[in-house]
């Protein structure tokens, strides 16, 4: 059974760039088919689909962050990261690292998530 763990700091400042990894057990991010996505949700808030990283390696970001994005992996380390530069208290929700069937946006019943980490942007 494949299991995603976010991990990266809960508090960023302002300006500074938002970093998160996430590790994946029980799959592989090389040779399952799906797309190893980024979602979150900010406070009262529904949930905002940020980017993924395909099997492939092609990455593919929402057009609304997409200057600011960038997904990346490690195949050693069978983890992927998120980087979201320049900061505002906007980006504050908790983000969450979902793995999603090809030609969806979100994991749905055939998907898996992460268990969620809280990101505070504040100085």
């Amino acid at each position: 059974q494949v299991q995603l763990q976010e991990s990266g700091p809960g508090l960023v400042k302002p300006s500074q760039t938002l970093s998160l990894t996430c590790s994946v057990s029980g799959g592989s991010i090389t040779t399952d088919y799906y797309y190893w996505s980024w979602i979150r949700q900010p406070p009262g808030k529904g949930l905002e689909w940020i980017g993924y990283i395909a099997y492939s390696g092609i990455t593919v970001y929402s057009p609304s962050l997409e200057s600011r994005t960038s997904i990346s992996r490690d195949t050693s380390k069978n983890q992927f990261t998120l980087q979201l530069s320049s900061v505002t208290p906007e980006d504050t929700a908790v983000y969450y690292c979902a793995r999603v069937p090809v030609g969806m946006w979100y994991p749905g019943d055939f998907g898996s998530w992460g268990q969620g980490t809280q990101v505070t942007v504040s100085s």
